[in-house]
């Protein structure tokens, strides 16, 4: 029998940038993170990706457009295209993209921010999504900067599996960091999870996936910003009920802030991503997730943050009577 399970994968790519410290993305990323998810074994059913652009200064100036309007996601799926090619494999993902931010100077695009989806053809079949219309997730903590505010937004996807026609949702995000237009920001030491505007992004991001996942599985995943027991994380894993992926397998204490990095910066590690769970999925492991920095990672060196990969089963769906 077919294993019933599914594989998801988060990952924050940095705009492929990471060798030029952010400044600029460049091909080697791209084909390297391809090459990363395709020796994934078994392939990821889902790979949400956080901070990828569409079409800027900063997206194609260290590497040039192959043909015109190219985006950023469009190159890297060329290089995934390659990857599997070479292994003469067919390439089973299709990528959807979903715009947050852009930022300009006259009619110069510096840089644009949003999030991907990768869905597996093979095992899923997408019924709807929001890639028209992201919900917007930002919280305005000084209205008079509104509009110079990086955008945050919650990609949301239904899919289904083609095992069973199973119905489950998928939403991707990246929180805010913490603003330091707020008292509570100056008078705590650890900052991070502790911003009253991330927290209110939290509770939009729970209201709308309680409106649109109509009770039925679902799993949320990316950059929250904060760790393992910041008020953000207890608001998720306590007022909101949802699981953590790394605490349910036992990766992770999750009253413990610092034990299990996924980001870096500098001498700094701190764990910012994340995979939650609704009623009806059951998290079964981790593996081939590795702290940020560890050198058996195949995705070392490639991001400022490592991905989070993880396999869950859905519960039986509920008897019509």
């Amino acid at each position: 029998m077919p294993d019933p399970s599914l594989r998801i994968v988060t990952y924050n790519v940095r705009y492929f940038g990471h060798m030029l410290r952010g400044l600029a993305s460049t091909m080697g990323p791209k084909r390297r993170v391809a090459a990363a998810l395709a020796a994934l074994d078994p392939l990821p059913d889902i790979v949400c990706l956080q901070e990828v652009e569409t079409t800027s200064l900063r997206s194609t100036i260290a590497d040039r457009p192959k043909r015109p309007g190219e985006t950023q996601l469009m190159a890297f799926m060329g290089r995934m295209d390659e990857t599997f090619s070479a292994q003469s494999r067919d390439m089973p993902y299709e990528a959807f993209y979903f715009r947050a931010h852009h930022y300009k100077l006259g009619d110069v695009s510096l840089y644009t921010t949003g999030l991907a989806v990768l869905v597996n053809k093979r095992t899923l079949q997408v019924d709807k999504h929001n890639v028209d219309a992201p919900q917007s997730i930002t919280h305005h903590h000084v209205l008079r900067l509104k509009d110079r505010k990086q955008s945050r937004i919650c990609a949301h996807m239904r899919l289904l599996r083609r095992e069973d026609g199973r119905a489950f949702h998928v939403f991707n995000t990246h929180l805010s960091l913490p603003t330091p237009f707020a008292r509570e920001f100056w008078s705590t030491k650890d900052k991070m999870g502790c911003g009253v505007n991330q927290l209110h992004e939290a509770r939009k991001l729970t209201d709308f996936m309680s409106a649109h996942s109509n009770s039925e599985p679902f799993v949320v995943c990316g950059d929250f910003n904060s760790p393992p027991s910041s008020p953000v994380f207890r608001y998720l894993t306590g007022d909101a009920r949802l699981t953590c992926a790394q605490a349910a397998v036992g990766q992770i204490d999750p009253t413990v802030s610092r034990g299990f990095p996924t980001a870096g910066f500098m001498h700094m590690r701190m764990h910012l991503d994340h995979m939650f769970s609704g009623a009806g999925v059951r998290w079964l492991d981790t593996q081939e997730t590795h702290p940020f920095g560890d050198l058996k990672s195949r995705f070392h060196g490639l991001s400022d943050h490592t991905p989070i990969v993880a396999r869950f089963a859905l519960d039986a769906a509920p008897s019509a009577g």
